[in-house]
């Protein structure tokens, strides 16, 4: 009898509460997928990864400027992904995507370094591609010194939020990403939050990496976790 009054009074003092939210969590960890990191240093220099794709850029030039090479700098050695736009006459954005890893809800992030570029500078992740005239995407710019985020669609790109940063151009940095549903935040170094809603893409499309004129950028570790 004494030791199922003791078993009574321990039920009697857990709290719901907690209960609770250990539940919700459990099952926000049970959606969520393994993580993809995308490190590039896979293929041959000079080329592109395998299952991408590019637009933008001058079409005169092998991969749109696009390629794989090397960078002792990178998070992860030995490559990288580049892009070295000879000029921003012929398109003012340059995309490098894949359709091998769909993203709708979950979380992007991208350690990009801002190499060169007179008339832009730096670039970010790209996210719901549909094609080069949907997508949305998040860069830093160390010319105008700020961060954003846009939606692009139909060819129209619309600003969405924006920040003024101090970020360095020639240093590594990384854009972290969290799109679910309707709902987008973004970090540039664990900082510089931008929060905003916004409805305009809805469903899962490809990811991968964007640069604008002649901004020369690269891009290391890009990694998926999807929801």
């Amino acid at each position: 009898m004494r030791a199922l009054l003791l078993i009574v009074v321990f039920s009697a003092c857990s709290h719901p509460e907690s209960s609770s939210a250990s539940n919700r969590a459990a099952e926000a960890n049970s959606n969520q997928r393994p993580a993809v990191t995308l490190r590039f240093d896979a293929g041959k220099p000079g080329e592109l990864p395998d299952s991408w794709q590019v637009a933008g850029a001058s079409t005169k030039v092998a991969n749109a400027g696009w390629q794989l090479c090397a960078d002792a700098s990178a998070p992860s050695q030995p490559q990288v992904l580049m892009v070295a736009p000879p000029d921003s006459s012929s398109s003012p954005f340059n995309l490098c995507w894949t359709n091998s890893s769909p993203f709708q809800d979950g979380e992007i992030e991208v350690a990009l370094r801002a190499v060169a570029g007179r008339e832009d500078q730096g670039g970010g992740p790209i996210w719901r591609v549909r094609d080069a005239a949907n997508y949305y995407v998040c860069r830093f710019n160390p010319l105008e010194r700020n961060f954003r985020v846009y939606v692009v669609a139909h060819g129209e790109r619309r600003e969405l939020a924006s920040v003024d940063v101090d970020a360095a151009a020639e240093t590594w940095h990384k854009i972290r990403v969290e799109h679910v549903g309707s709902r987008l935040r973004c970090w540039l170094d664990g900082a510089a939050e931008l929060e905003v809603s916004d409805s305009t893409l809805s469903e899962a499309g490809g990811v991968g990496v964007w640069s604008k004129a002649d901004a020369a950028t690269h891009f290391d570790d890009l990694r998926i976790q999807t929801r």
